[in-house]
């Protein structure tokens, strides 16, 4: 018995092994080109189903495709119709597999053969620095992963002699949906659905099930990989969840109808085989697959905006959508988690300045109470966010993104500072429509206006300059009118406690002013550029002069 079950186990070990690393090693070495053109190249639901399809294709993991896709929902750097768009190029895309190991890992007893690429790369995952290092775990990767089906295949030899699954009942409705079913159990065990079709792919190549039990298992396997998704979302933002939950329906839907139609499916293949050349056995299973799979692709690909909108009302948004973008998903990707935070920043600051520009206009105390209470909501959004950027995980070799890191926190210091500072002015009741101030007023409009129009337009960088000039004409202005001002203190025509009172406003206004400058120049610096990712010499955030 143990000349069965040790292969087996063993077998299927070493090929989860291989595709663990061989992802981990494509992802690593080529995921930033791979996460950039999921980001730039999904404008359409055509777009997106491409880009989904070729990069699940290219890192051969459709978990890592959906575990990226999560992260730039939640950082909103693509919206969720294009998200689905995706999703299914994912779905498609992870049939690649499957032709891979029926046309090359049955066919020709690699395992042998790769055992030098194993080496190698190990040797080169221990020697080499940066991607050669990802390249090498690669490398070894798909070693194992040929290493590993050689070996199943022996167990899966000898598990044909003594289980037979072959004899389970077969025809009709209920067969099909409990093979599927165990197809669906494979893959939650094992968490690969990759793994769980090669399982399959094996187990028909050496005649242990019959094929229609093998497409069976291939559609269990097909539901079962948005398993990983739904784990990844439990927990997460909205986003996430109705990430997850668009994925487990379009794979739902799509096995569903698999089954149903199974022998119209199986009659499908029966023909190409026959007609367009198509080897019977795993090359066929490998064709059911994505022939299933493409099916649900013309069903749902037309109609992606109503599906949305349909998984939108199953799972609507509550609480505070600011921070929902910040999905602790995002914290192993530090491009897309800064980006996610950058933008809740960039929110929360535009929401200060609202409120700012309000109490500028003059308020009553109902209005005060409205300020205050929109003023302590943001606190506990800047807590979350902080304790959110505090918690990526940062390269030590990204320069540029711990710079960007560091930037976001000087930031989110100078915003809890610019809310104490409009707190206690609306406590202190005080109008600033008043006569009294009209010597700020000039240089106050002028900074909120350039720092409203910089995150209006997505480019703070144009207006920092007006910002410093005129957060540094209203520090010479207050300078000067709390001079006067003491002044006529002291000649007794003011009284101290009206004085003090006043001097301190204008003190506020003027710290006001460098608040929001600062933080403009350091939501600058928190979003990465192109330019700013070619230039490795970067490694400290420039202060603007005077800062603190």
């Amino acid at each position: 018995m143990q000349d069965i079950v040790f292969p087996f186990v063993g077998g299927l070990g070493l090929f989860l092994i291989g595709m663990m690393l061989l992802s981990q090693g494509l992802v690593a070495f080529g995921g930033g080109a791979t996460k950039r053109a999921l980001a730039h190249f999904t404008g359409t639901p055509s777009k997106a189903f491409i880009s989904g399809t070729l990069a699940t294709m290219a890192v051969q993991s459709s978990t890592a495709t959906t575990v990226t896709l999560i992260g730039f929902v939640s950082a909103g750097l693509i919206s969720f119709s294009q998200a689905i768009g995706v999703l299914i190029g994912a779905s498609l895309g992870n049939t690649a597999t499957g032709w891979i190991v029926a046309s090359l890992g049955l066919k020709i007893q690699l395992g042998f053969y790769t055992l030098p690429l194993i080496g190698g790369g190990a040797m080169l995952k221990l020697l080499g620095r940066g991607g050669w290092a990802e390249l090498g775990l690669a490398m070894a990767g798909f070693g194992m992963l040929f290493l590993g089906l050689d070996t199943l295949q022996q167990g899966m030899q000898g598990l044909a002699g003594v289980f037979n699954l072959a004899a389970l009942p077969a025809g009709g409705f209920a067969a099909p949906m409990i093979t599927m079913l165990i197809g669906l159990a494979l893959t939650a065990i094992l968490q690969s659905s990759t793994a769980a079709v090669a399982t399959t792919l094996t187990a028909l190549h050496t005649q242990t099930i019959n094929f229609e039990q093998a497409a069976a298992l291939v559609v269990g396997a097909a539901i079962g990989t948005t398993l990983t998704g739904a784990l990844v979302a439990i927990g997460g933002t909205i986003y996430a969840k109705r990430t997850a939950l668009a994925y487990i329906l379009f794979n739902a839907v799509a096995g569903f109808l698999a089954i149903v139609l199974l022998p119209v499916f199986l009659r499908a293949i029966a023909w190409l085989d026959t007609h367009a050349g198509l080897a019977p056995g795993a090359t066929s299973l490998a064709a059911f697959h994505t022939l299933f799979i493409a099916v649900g692709v013309v069903l749902f690909l037309p109609s992606v905006s109503r599906f949305a909108r349909l998984v939108e009302r199953l799972l609507p948004e509550r609480g505070e959508v600011v921070t929902q973008r910040l999905d602790a998903s995002l914290l192993s990707i530090p491009a897309v988690a800064l980006e996610a935070s950058q933008r809740v920043l960039e929110q929360v600051m535009s929401r200060l300045l609202d409120v700012y520009a309000e109490m500028l206009s003059g308020s009553g105390a109902t209005t005060n109470n409205t300020h205050e209470t929109r003023l302590r909501q943001t606190t506990p959004l800047l807590n979350e966010t902080y304790d959110f950027v505090s918690r990526i995980v940062m390269p030590a070799d990204d320069v540029v993104a711990g710079a960007q890191r560091i930037a976001q926190l000087h930031a989110i210091d100078h915003l809890l500072r610019f809310r104490t500072r409009l707190y206690d002015l609306s406590q202190a009741g005080i109008d600033l429509a008043q006569p009294g101030y009209d010597w700020a007023l000039e240089n106050i409009r002028q900074i909120l206006q350039s720092a409203q129009h910089g995150l209006q337009q997505g480019d703070l960088q144009t207006y920092l300059e007006p910002l410093e000039s005129n957060a540094m004409q209203l520090s010479g202005l207050s300078r000067q009118v709390r001079h006067d001002l003491l002044r006529e203190t002291a000649s007794g025509s003011e009284s101290s406690a009206d004085a003090l009172q006043r001097t301190d406003t204008f003190r506020s206004l003027e710290r006001i002013g460098n608040h929001i400058w600062r933080i403009c120049h350091y939501l600058v610096q928190g979003r990465a550029t192109p330019d700013s990712r070619s230039q490795p010499g970067v490694t400290a955030v420039p202060h603007p002069a005077g800062s603190s």
